[in-house]
């Protein structure tokens, strides 16, 4: 058996003109050489197979030559290449830097290509400083690596550096023809597409599985043999299912699922694919954008042809759906019932009479509820939750004047029980109105003219008395409310202490400004509401600070006992008959 030999090693480029993809690179460094204008540190860095080391052996090559040296000289003499994953420390970086000491014996510079450099350890970076700042005259070196990101600054400042990127689809897919070409293999257009697309944009991987396939298929690369031999889903499945979409034929669309998962698909795998395709299809609406779309003249046509079936809207909604799945897959417990989910949301876009789920945080307020509100009465039957609705819709949200709502026919109005109250609502929404733009400064002064011009009269509003237990049993109920909507903060504060009540002004004591400030931001609800129970609006409240207040609450295991002996005198009772210790 003859020795094989791979196809990335046989067909490395050896000139500056066979690198595939780089040509703003190779420019470069030609011009450089040509001009004596060459930096004696260079930095390749890019992604895997995209020809860092191959332009690096080039160059080095290119550097030596006077044109009197043989066709086949190589200079292997003048090149040292290090592999620093398994060179890193700092005894090989003073090893190399005693070899840069000696010039060279034949040709004019040693030129040190490092591979993996960002694998050096910081000692053996720093120990290099030096003589990467100030190299010998016959050195140069050149750095490659693939993650730029973990060379040291003081590294990076001393190197001229070349961003290799990714090959494209149609490069690679060109150079596949020609090393298919050369090799004797009849290949399809679209199987040497699929090749180039599995690559990834690294060059390397595309002839590794170029040889892989020839292996598997011989002689003739079909597109079939491709994706056998790759296991990939071929672009045909994706049209399968877009054209039942569209009919939406949910019964075969699990089917077809099915199957794919029974060839050895994976779902994730599938849905991501689901999600590209969609993406192809939508770049092919406008003329403008149709060159992204990276597939050869036949399978092109397909999707423009499948494009001129589907809305523009259904395939944005198509690609939200399919991306959802995709990001919720990993974490699914059950991911193939989350596939044939998103595959029944699909399936159900295009059916006509099919409600479109709304959007959760749209909410619409009839003008009647504003009708009621102004003139005090209670909102229309029927919609629930209405102020829980107004509470988390902003000013901007709804912009409604009271001058200007149409009048209704008249209803009557009870007098003994106010609901809602102008002055209060303008209270909340000025409340809601951020102050850091110049609109919002203007929305606040609009709102404080509406404030007092809706101020109602005073022999208007009812003043009733009440009790201070009427008041408590008032605080508790709002308490149970706050907690009821989430504000433990809030709840917690409220009930720190007792509130007391002097003729219609309750007086808080707080131990710190921090819980003052929280409890005066839900003042005015606070208000409303006790104002609204105990039907007296002249209740105020009177917020202080009394740092000896903290005196009142327990730390220590002592006394946290002696507070729940004052309320249960038992439990000491209890410590003594079981010898408990505190």
């Amino acid at each position: 058996m003859e020795h094989f030999i791979v196809s990335a090693r046989k067909y490395r480029p050896s000139r500056f003109e066979d690198v595939v993809g780089q040509r703003a690179i190779t420019s470069t460094l030609e011009n450089a050489i040509a001009n004596d204008h060459l930096a004696q540190a260079l930095l390749f860095t890019g992604p895997r197979g995209v020809g860092k080391t191959t332009c690096a052996r080039i160059l080095a090559k290119q550097i030596n030559q006077d044109g009197n040296e043989r066709e086949d000289e190589d200079f292997a003499f003048n090149i040292f290449e290090l592999d620093a994953a398994s060179n890193n420390s700092v005894d090989d970086i003073r090893n190399l830097i005693d070899q840069v000491r000696i010039p060279p014996q034949v040709g004019k510079y040693k030129v040190y290509i490092i591979d993996e450099v960002h694998m050096l350890s910081s000692a053996a970076f720093n120990a290099f400083l030096k003589t990467l700042e100030e190299p010998p005259k016959h050195a140069i070196f050149i750095l490659a690596t693939t993650e730029k990101h973990k060379i040291i600054p003081t590294i990076l400042s001393r190197c001229q550096i070349f961003d290799f990127r990714r090959i494209t689809v149609q490069d690679i897919k060109q150079h596949l023809a020609l090393v298919a070409q050369s090799e004797g293999v009849e290949a399809e257009d679209d199987a040497l597409h699929i090749i180039a697309q599995k690559a990834d944009g690294a060059l390397r991987d595309a002839l590794s599985i170029f040889d892989r396939v020839v292996s598997f298929a011989g002689k003739n690369i079909t597109r079939q043999a491709v994706t056998e031999n790759l296991n990939v889903l071929d672009y045909t499945y994706y049209f399968s299912i877009t054209d039942l979409l569209l009919e939406n034929n949910i019964p075969q669309l699990l089917v077809s699922f099915n199957d794919i998962l029974a060839k050895g698909f994976d779902g994730h795998h599938f849905i991501m694919g689901l999600a590209s395709h969609f993406r192809d299809l939508l770049v092919c609406k406008s003329n403008e954008t149709v060159d992204l779309l990276e597939v050869g003249e036949q399978v092109k046509n397909m999707y423009l042809e499948q494009s001129s079936q589907t809305s523009a809207d259904f395939l944005i909604e198509a690609i939200e759906l399919a991306n959802e799945c995709d990001l919720k897959y990993k974490s699914s417990r059950n991911p193939r019932l989350l596939v044939e989910l998103c595959l029944l949301q699909l399936g159900s876009l295009t059916k006509k009479g099919e409600k479109k789920k709304t959007d959760p945080n749209s909410y619409v307020i009839p003008p009647s509820f504003f009708k009621g509100v102004a003139s005090g009465q209670e909102p229309v039957s029927g919609n629930t939750g209405i102020r829980e609705q107004v509470a988390r819709t902003s000013v901007d949200d709804i912009p409604v004047s009271y001058e200007t709502v149409e009048p209704q026919p008249a209803t009557p109005v009870v007098k003994e029980k106010v609901i809602e109250r102008p002055q209060i609502l303008a209270e909340r929404n000025a409340r809601k109105v951020s102050a850091l733009s110049l609109k919002s400064i203007q929305k606040k002064q609009q709102l404080k003219k509406e404030l007092i011009a809706n101020q109602p009269d005073e022999a208007d509003l009812p003043v009733s008395e009440f009790t201070e237990s009427e008041m408590l049993s008032a605080w508790k109920d709002y308490s149970r409310q706050v907690e009821k909507d989430g504000k433990y903060n809030l709840l917690s504060h409220l009930t720190m202490g007792t509130p007391k009540l002097e003729g219609s002004l309750i007086h808080l004591v707080f131990p710190n400004d921090t819980i003052k400030v929280e409890v005066e931001r839900a003042k005015y609800e606070l208000l409303g509401f006790l104002r609204d129970r105990l039907q007296n609006y002249e209740i105020d409240l009177s917020i202080e600070v009394n740092e000896t207040e903290t005196k009142r609450y327990v730390y220590t295991a002592r006394e946290k006992f002696e507070k729940l002996r004052e309320k249960n005198p038992l439990i000491d009772d209890l410590r003594k008959e079981f010898d408990l210790e505190i």
